[in-house]
C-alpha cells in the first residue's frame, strides 16, 4: 500500500451523497422530496402538521391509542395532545422493558403571531399588530407575501379555522418597508435595530366604509369579518393566529438539487421522522415518533417537550402491553430506551464561511448530520452524547448505507442553539441530535439538499429497525 493509499484509508473525508446513489435510489429520493414539498405546503403551522400527520398515519393503518384496550406486537397507534403534539408507536416483538427506539422532532417554526388586540387603523389603512415567535431576523419579514393561518372561537363557541393567502385566488398580506430614498436613518442602524418589533405590522385592508365613525377602514374590516366568519373584535382575545410566508415550497437550483421553503426547521426532520415510523416494518423494539411544539421558545408549556405528555403516554402504552405500569417497569423502559433528537444543523454557507469552522461543520449535500452536542459556547444547554451511544448510532448508519457527517453549529464563540435533546436526556435516556443541514436557517425561505432529506429518512428508518 502506498503512502497515499494508506492516508486515504486512515483519514476521514466527507462524501457527496450523489457519488453514492444508484438510479433506483435517486428515484426514491425524488419521490420522497416531492411528497415532502407537498407536506410543507399543507402544514405551515404546528396544528396543520398534526392534522396532516393523523391523516397520513390512519392511511398507514394507525389507530388512536384510546381505542385500544390492549396492545400487542405489530399494533400501530397514535395519540394527540391539544392538537399540537402527536406521538405514534409501532409495538415491537421484544419486551418493552428492553426499551423503545424514539425519534423526536419539533413542528413549530419561527413566525409572527397576532397580538390579542391586533386590528388598528392608521393613515387610511387597517393593520394587524404582531409579536414575533422564535429567533428571527426581523428585516427578513418585510416586503414579502404573507398568509394568515389559525383558530379562533366566536362568542357563541363556534370554532373558526382561518387559512387566507395560500389559495391561487386568495389575497395575501405584507409588512411594508421604507424606501431606500428615505432610509438614511434606518440604514445607519445595526441590522438588529433596522426594523423594530413594534413595526412588524401587517397591511390588512384599505377600503373605508361610508359610515359616521372615526375609523372607517377598521369598521369595514370588522363588518367583513363578522359577515364572513361571524367574528367580533373581542374574539381575537382567544385567537391563535399565525402569520407565515405565503409562497410555496419549490425546487431550487438549475439541477433542482435543493428544496426551498418556509418552516424546514424543523419540519424537514419532522416529516422524515414521520415517514420513518409510517414505513417501519415489524420492529424488535417498540418504535415511536414524537412531534412536539414550542421548541423555538424553550420547549416549555403543555405542548412542549418539557410537558408530561411523553411520560403520560409511555405509561399508558406500558399498561396496555403489560396489564399494569409500575414505577419500576416505567423506569426500566426509559433507562433502556434511546432517542434520535431529530433536529437540523447549520450548513456551511459559502457567502458567510467566516462563521463556521470547516473541519467541524456540516455541508449541504454530504448527508445527514450527527451532532454529539449542540448548545452555546461552553456546550451550555447540551446533553453531549456519550461515546458508546455515538458508536452505536454511527454503526447503524454505516450498516444501512446511510451517508452521514458530524459537526456542530458553527464557531465555538459565534453563538449556538439548542434542541429537545437535553430534555430527553433528563429522563435518563440515551439521546443524540441527528438531522438535516439547512441554509438560511430561520429565514422565511430555508434551503435543504434533497440528498440530505433522503438520508435523514433512511437513518430514522434504520434506527427503528436495527437498534
Amino acid at each position: 500500500m502506498t503512502d497515499k493509499e494508506q492516508y486515504e484509508a486512515l483519514s476521514y473525508k466527507r462524501k457527496n451523497v450523489y457519488e453514492t446513489l444508484t438510479e433506483d435510489e435517486r428515484s426514491q429520493m425524488n419521490a420522497l422530496c416531492g411528497d415532502y414539498r407537498d407536506f410543507l405546503n399543507r402544514a405551515k403551522t404546528e396544528r396543520e402538521c398534526v392534522e396532516l400527520s393523523v391523516k397520513l398515519a390512519e392511511e398507514a393503518g394507525f389507530r388512536p391509542l384510546e381505542e385500544a384496550a390492549e396492545l400487542k406486537a405489530g399494533d400501530k397507534v397514535y395519540i394527540l395532545n391539544r392538537g399540537k403534539n402527536i406521538m405514534l408507536a409501532v409495538i415491537g416483538t421484544e419486551d418493552i422493558e428492553n426499551g423503545i427506539n424514539l425519534c423526536g422532532a419539533h413542528i413549530d417554526s419561527p413566525r409572527l403571531d397576532l397580538k390579542q388586540n391586533p386590528i388598528y387603523e392608521s393613515c387610511g389603512m387597517a393593520l394587524l399588530k404582531t409579536h414575533y415567535y422564535g429567533g428571527i431576523k426581523k428585516y427578513q419579514w418585510t416586503a414579502i407575501p404573507l398568509a394568515l393561518h389559525g383558530v379562533v372561537f366566536t362568542r357563541g363557541g363556534e370554532r373558526i379555522t382561518l387559512n387566507i393567502g395560500e389559495g391561487e385566488d386568495d389575497p395575501v398580506f405584507t409588512i411594508t418597508d421604507l424606501l431606500p430614498h428615505l432610509a438614511k436613518d434606518q440604514m445607519s442602524k445595526r441590522m438588529t435595530d433596522g426594523v423594530e418589533a413594534e413595526s412588524l405590522n401587517v397591511l390588512f385592508a384599505g377600503e373605508p366604509l361610508n359610515a359616521d365613525v372615526s375609523d372607517k377602514v377598521k369598521f369595514a374590516v370588522l363588518k367583513l369579518l363578522n359577515e364572513r366568519y361571524g367574528l367580533k373584535e373581542i374574539d381575537f382575545q382567544n385567537a391563535e393566529i399565525e402569520i407565515v410566508p405565503a409562497f410555496k415550497a419549490k425546487n431550487v437550483g438549475i439541477d433542482e438539487s435543493f428544496i426551498g421553503a418556509y418552516g424546514q426547521d424543523d419540519r424537514v426532520c419532522a416529516y422524515t421522522t414521520l415517514r420513518g415510523i409510517l414505513d417501519a416494518e415489524q420492529p424488535k423494539k417498540t418504535a415511536a415518533a414524537l412531534l412536539v411544539d414550542k421548541e423555538e421558545i424553550g420547549s416549555c408549556g403543555n405542548t412542549g417537550m418539557l410537558s408530561a405528555f411523553f411520560a403520560m403516554t409511555m405509561a399508558e402504552i406500558i399498561e396496555k402491553i403489560k396489564g399494569s405500569c409500575s414505577v419500576t417497569a416505567y423506569n426500566r423502559v426509559i433507562r433502556n430506551s434511546a432517542c434520535l433528537s431529530s433536529d437540523v444543523s447549520a450548513a456551511v454557507d459559502p457567502n458567510y464561511e467566516s462563521a463556521f469552522e470547516r473541519n467541524n461543520s456540516t455541508f449541504a449535500g454530504c448527508g445527514m448530520c450527527v451532532m454529539k452536542y449542540t448548545g452555546a459556547r461552553g456546550k451550555s444547554g447540551s446533553s453531549d452524547a456519550g461515546a458508546e451511544f455515538m458508536y452505536e448510532v454511527e454503526k447503524i448508519m454505516d450498516d444501512n448505507g446511510v451517508v452521514w457527517q458530524s459537526g456542530e453549529l458553527g464557531k465555538v464563540d459565534q453563538g449556538g442553539g439548542g434542541t429537545i435533546a437535553q430534555y430527553v436526556a433528563n429522563l435518563n435516556m440515551e439521546v443524540v441530535d441527528c438531522g438535516v443541514p439547512v441554509l438560511s436557517m430561520h429565514a422565511p425561505f430555508e434551503v435543504t439538499a434533497k440528498t440530505d432529506v433522503y438520508m435523514a429518512y433512511r437513518a430514522y428508518k434504520a434506527f427503528y429497525k436495527d437498534r
